[in-house]
């Protein structure tokens, strides 16, 4: 059966904050309100172009902090995707963790809510304060709990080199959010976006952003230590868009098309470098023998790995498939 998630984007709406680092108009290139009628036909042209009788289809509202938006909105939003429910597997929404709370709970129970989203970010509470974030890390614990105990399935966003941190500090969050067991992740580093408070702290010098070659290997970092705990990752990096990519959209940070592509590529170097590790190799090639479908990342993006072990080590790297 082939799964399906139909991201349905409501930018910025429930969320009394502006964090430093958020421009939803960008980052979603949705810029326009969303109306139940308009959910309502978006759902209906989605399932009217797949086979749902072989299909896992997923609705999420994503983009702003939905258990934010007023209770009434809420529930005309849950019950347009209810109208759906002999024909989608699930509801799944992102939000504040300060905006959890018991009747919150109820009412996702009510429409049968099966994922939430919290934007975590970090889980140092400095970092929170001077992002404009308006929560604690407490917030988090308190929220996911409430979560977890009502039988939905709970998710975890953060983010790689916000405004104050440091790697140290992102890779505290790593292991504080595995504390919480989350079933699931998703790990964003950090653009500077035009036309937010980041860009002017930028400009100022006030903020320096990572490179890629940091956030990936943070990433990468991130990645292995959420595997080791049996967290599924679902996404790394930012998805493109138009809206994020017109010129001048991004100003700063480590944005690329690929970067999830590159994470994984890392992941399979260092997999590669442990097997190597010992061995007297220069000027002859290296046989790394993986599945079908991971031949591209163990290359590399753009055979970045083929480069990196012929520049390291001398080696020529054969990558063969069992």
């Amino acid at each position: 059966m082939r799964k399906y998630n139909l991201p349905i984007f409501i930018p910025h709406r429930g969320c009394r904050h502006d964090c430093v680092f958020c421009n939803q108009r960008k980052i979603t290139g949705v810029d326009t309100e969303i109306t139940p009628n308009y959910v309502r036909n978006r759902i209906k042209e989605f399932l009217s172009t797949i086979d749902t009788e072989n299909s896992s289809v997923e609705i999420a509202f994503f983009g702003g902090s939905f258990t934010g938006l007023e209770v009434g909105t809420q529930e005309a939003f849950l019950k347009v995707a209810c109208e759906f429910s002999d024909q989608i597997s699930g509801i799944r929404l992102s939000t504040r963790p300060d905006y959890i709370n018991p009747e919150i709970i109820e009412l996702m129970k009510k429409y049968n809510v099966t994922t939430v989203e919290l934007g975590v970010q970090s889980s140092d509470d400095d970092v929170l304060r001077l992002n404009n974030r308006g929560h604690k890390f407490l917030d988090v614990v308190n929220a996911s709990k409430f979560i977890k105990n009502a039988g939905i399935t709970l998710g975890h966003q953060m983010m790689i080199g916000m405004y104050a941190s440091t790697p140290e500090k992102d890779m505290k969050t790593v292991s504080d959010v595995i504390k919480l067991s989350p079933d699931c992740v998703r790990i964003y580093p950090v653009i500077t976006l035009k036309d937010t408070k980041l860009e002017q702290l930028f400009k100022s010098g006030g903020y320096q952003p990572y490179s890629i070659e940091l956030a990936a290997e943070l990433s990468k970092n991130a990645v292995l230590e959420f595997k080791k705990a049996g967290i599924d990752v679902i996404r790394v990096g930012l998805h493109s868009s138009d809206e994020l990519e017109e010129d001048g959209g991004v100003v700063a940070g480590p944005y690329h098309q690929a970067f999830g592509e590159i994470v994984e590529s890392l992941i399979f170097r260092e997999r590669i470098e442990e097997e190597i590790a010992g061995k007297k190799l220069s000027n002859s090639d290296f046989e790394f023998i993986c599945k079908k479908n991971e031949v591209s990342k163990a290359l590399g993006h753009k055979k970045m790995n083929t480069k990196y072990f012929y520049d390291k080590y001398n080696i020529r790297l054969k990558v063969k498939t069992d």
